[in-house]
């Protein structure tokens, strides 16, 4: 015998109430067993006459209602889609972020009484992106990998259209690139020095290795997530090993005498890592360098420092420098010249004035220009004064 109930939604103001409330218009789902086969599922009706009508014709046919061949779960696509990245050789935080993603509109199905993938239209796109507490850049993201899923999904023939495909872009604020100053940066290796004062002996290899960490991020401009896992066998004379470039050819960043001085000075978690164990996950040894990051940049009295910073350092003061902005994508690892034009163009322009000004410069040095200045141009060999 099946019995029907409304599921009530997070927003509904009857949920105290419970299953059986059935005045509202939260979905309506089937519980019981039908053929001596338990059955729980949607029944995709909000409608409480038609669901005790759809009950009947099933209790009538005495069989349990399979899914249709043509229709797949919500939950069987995602599954199917997290292999095919594992195959694609997706960087675990990406994996992780589609993960997190996922859960969401996981949840989000059951909230709506949705189980197949086809009953993801339009509006209930529109409604799942509504509930997102993602804002600026990190919801736009979001939504380039919810596309990417339902792409995934007509491409498998499981749907007709992407729904995500027709949402608009959410509008983003790009916060300026803010790189760390020359005096800040003093003060943050300064602060190094104070870092073990509370944590004793330990406390000293530590400071000893943060410092190390820092250099490393200031001067290689790497993630942080790279630098914690920067293995000792990528640092060969005074380089390191960034990536392998896609036509196979090895990246490697010089780095200042005394970059390496620290590096092969601070105590090594490892034989083969300078900043990790190699036995925790990558994610949570980041969290950790991320926390005492945090109370570095206390120490040094900058409140809105982060690891990232440094990279933008690296990057905004190799334009400054004249490096041309094909380079500096390559040193950056980034996959088109597009991408750091976006993160970085003010500091283009900044580049670009600093060389008008140096032409300007030139002009006080040149004589035909200092003439031409004063108004006393030279003809025929002779200089005539302009009236």
């Amino acid at each position: 015998m099946l019995t029907i109930y409304r599921r009530h939604r997070k927003d509904c103001e009857h949920r105290a109430a419970g299953r059986k409330y059935r005045r509202c218009r939260c979905p309506i789902w089937a519980d019981g067993f039908l053929n001596g086969l338990e059955l729980r599922e949607s029944l995709d009706l909000r409608d409480w006459e038609k669901a005790q009508e759809r009950i009947r014709e099933w209790e009538a046919k005495g069989a349990p209602v399979a899914p249709e061949p043509d229709r797949i779960t919500i939950e069987t696509a995602t599954l199917e889609f997290l292999q095919d990245a594992e195959a694609r050789n997706l960087r675990e935080p990406s994996l992780y972020k589609y993960r997190l993603l996922f859960r969401s509109l996981k949840q989000f199905a059951e909230q709506s009484g949705f189980r197949f993938l086809d009953q993801m239209d339009l509006a209930a796109a529109r409604k799942f992106r509504a509930e997102w507490p993602d804002a600026n850049l990190s919801a736009l993201k979001k939504l380039e990998r919810l596309r990417a899923f339902f792409r995934f999904a007509q491409e498998s023939g499981w749907m007709q259209d992407n729904p995500a495909k027709k949402l608009k872009n959410p509008k983003v604020t790009n916060s300026p690139t803010l790189p760390f100053s020359q005096q800040q940066m003093i003060q943050i290796l300064a602060a190094c020095e104070s870092y073990p004062d509370n944590y004793g002996k330990l406390g000293q290899a530590n400071a000893k290795r943060l410092r190390a960490f820092v250099l490393v991020l200031r001067y290689a401009g790497l993630r942080i997530r790279d630098t914690v896992t920067l293995g000792c066998d990528r640092l060969a004379g005074n380089k390191l090993f960034l990536y392998t470039a896609k036509t196979g050819v090895p990246v490697w960043c010089p780095v200042p005498d005394f970059v390496v001085a620290a590096l092969e000075s601070c105590p090594k978690s490892t034989a083969n890592y300078f900043f990790w164990t190699g036995e925790s996950e990558p994610k949570s040894a980041v969290g950790d360098w991320q926390r005492s990051l945090r109370k570095l940049f206390t120490l040094a009295g900058i409140p809105d420092g982060h690891a990232h910073r440094f990279r933008d350092t690296f990057a905004i003061e190799l334009l400054l420098a004249g490096v041309p902005l094909e380079r500096v994508a390559v040193l950056l690892g980034h996959q088109s010249v597009k991408v750091t034009e976006r993160h970085y163009a003010p500091w283009v322009r900044a580049r670009q004035e600093q060389l008008e000004a140096d032409v300007k410069r030139t002009w006080s040095q040149d004589a035909v220009a200092l003439r031409e200045t004063k108004g006393t141009p030279e003809v025929h060999g002779k200089v005539e004064a302009v009236n």
